[in-house]
């Protein structure tokens, strides 16, 4: 019997050679975005990063990148409040969502990001591919789920990336990606591999980059 969702594998060369030049070329910050009409163009494919705040979704995006200080990592959780744009190269537009899960924000402010990425997620057409981070010392929680059945809900694929998976031992990375698995039996936009990443170590970076680079 087939393991469901298993870990995604190394990519061959050419694809891992794909990720390599995609993130070695310019990577440039275009916008902060704050409501829909401010989308840049959707004249390339896009991919976006979720997670909950202090997932390190800033430290592995600076990671895939190899700049230290393109995404800003914040230790006051939900500071990033925006939608933010950032190119890839000529082809791609790589996104950075708010995150989730902070709990000192006001009330309103909340309502107002959930209905933002509620609306990008639903109305941009050439969004490919959402990576949902989630930290590997802790598996998926119910905030986690909530934005993964809004993704459901907006038929956008998304694909599992566990962080610092440094952080923990053999034994309690087999807990937590069993509890991870079963999670997500039960959403139908998952995507069936997970990326197993640790920003420090490098691991699992190629692999991002090569399924990055690759999507059609």
């Amino acid at each position: 019997m087939q393991m469901r969702f298993p870990e995604a594998e190394a990519p061959d060369q050419a694809s891992a050679e794909l990720g390599r030049k995609l993130f070695a070329g310019p990577v440039e910050f275009v916008k902060g975005v704050v409501a829909m009409s401010g989308l840049p163009p959707a004249d390339r494919l896009e991919v976006c990063f979720a997670g909950r705040s202090n997932v390190g979704k800033s430290t592995l995006i600076n990671a895939l990148t190899g700049r230290k200080a393109l995404a800003r990592a914040s230790n006051t959780p939900g500071r990033t409040q925006e939608i933010n744009y950032f190119t890839l190269g000529e082809s791609r537009y790589l996104v950075d969502l708010p995150g989730y899960g902070y709990a000192n924000a006001p009330v309103a402010v909340v309502q107002k990001w959930q209905a933002l990425l509620k609306q990008y997620l639903s109305g941009r057409q050439t969004l490919r591919r959402a990576f949902v981070l989630v930290d590997a010392r802790h598996g998926i929680k119910p905030v986690d789920e909530e934005i993964m059945a809004l993704l459901d809900s907006s038929a956008v694929t998304f694909q599992c990336v566990l962080t610092k998976t440094d952080k923990i031992s053999a034994a309690a990375r087999d807990k937590v990606l069993e509890q991870v698995r079963q999670k997500l039996a039960a959403h139908p936009a998952a995507f069936p591999e997970l990326i197993l990443t640790s920003s420090e170590k490098g691991e699992g970076i190629a692999t991002l980059r090569a399924v990055i680079a690759t999507l059609e």
